[in-house]
């Protein structure tokens, strides 16, 4: 946990201060409520947007990029979302381990907990595995705090059991909150990872336009994102990740890019 008190956004403390500011006009200027209200409403919609903005740092900190530290050290971080998989992790391992390649497994509890050898294996290879919630529900944003903080705590929970290590980064699921997670984090000792570049890997069964648009993002700094579960296959039916990722790890060799986990890149 945390020792510091948690610290609201600049937007966080405007959104409170401009509903302050409407109670107060709402109760002085009763004919003004229909700009009251529009003013509220537009507020609630521009925090909405910023929550539907994975990358947004205005809803609380956000690692889009490595410390500065480890980008002068010309690392970037491979991290991979919603497994463990077990028609596809053990692969990727394998992978790994061919390019001496360090990655960040960001999954899900309940997938942990059917697959525990696999979750282990991870850890035991040198990988790092972090929280990507207990669950993955699809309507994680719209969740209240308590309901937050029992998915992630059921997370952390598992992972510490499972993988004998407690996570340090959360994941949200599609990348989509709001602003009840940033104190939730902060009360789980947890900080926020989204990424600089992505694939669609999910949803691209194509993999050179897959590898293109990782390549276009690889640069020191970087968070590359891909998926070991939910993996969009290629016309052959494999899985994207395999056949984008050797490509991917010997270009980073080749531009001298060494890839870390996300607490390796905290020191």
């Amino acid at each position: 946990m945390r020792e510091s008190r948690w610290q609201p956004t600049l937007l966080i403390r405007a959104s409170v201060a401009l509903h302050l500011l409407a109670f107060l006009t709402a109760i002085a200027m009763p004919g003004q409520w229909h700009w009251v209200l529009a003013v509220v409403l537009i507020n609630h919609l521009l925090i909405a947007g910023t929550g539907l903005w994975p990358r947004s740092h205005w809803l609380g900190p956000n690692w889009t990029r490595l410390p500065a530290a480890a980008t002068a050290r010309n690392e970037i971080a491979l991290t991979i979302d919603d497994g463990p998989d077990p028609a596809v992790t053990p692969q990727l391992l394998d992978i790994l381990d061919r390019y001496a390649a360090q990655a960040t497994f960001f999954c899900i509890g309940e997938k942990a907990v059917r697959h525990p050898d696999l979750c282990r294996e991870i850890v035991r290879r040198g990988h790092a595995v972090e929280n990507h919630s207990q669950h993955h529900w699809h309507h994680f944003s719209l969740m209240g705090p308590r309901a937050m903080t029992r998915e992630l705590q059921a997370a952390q929970d598992t992972f510490a059991s499972i993988a004998g290590q407690r996570p340090l980064f959360f994941r949200a699921p599609a990348g989509l909150r709001n602003p009840f997670l940033d104190p939730v984090l902060h009360r789980l000792g947890l900080t926020l990872a989204s990424w600089s570049v992505r694939g669609f890997d999910t949803r691209v069964g194509d993999a050179g336009r897959v590898k293109s648009k990782l390549l276009g993002g690889l640069r020191a700094g970087a968070i590359l994102l891909l998926h070991d579960g939910n993996a969009a296959r290629t016309a052959e039916g494999l899985p994207v990740i395999l056949e984008v990722l050797p490509a991917l790890l010997e270009s980073a060799a080749a531009a001298q890019l060494r890839t870390v986990t996300l607490r390796q890149a905290l020191a």
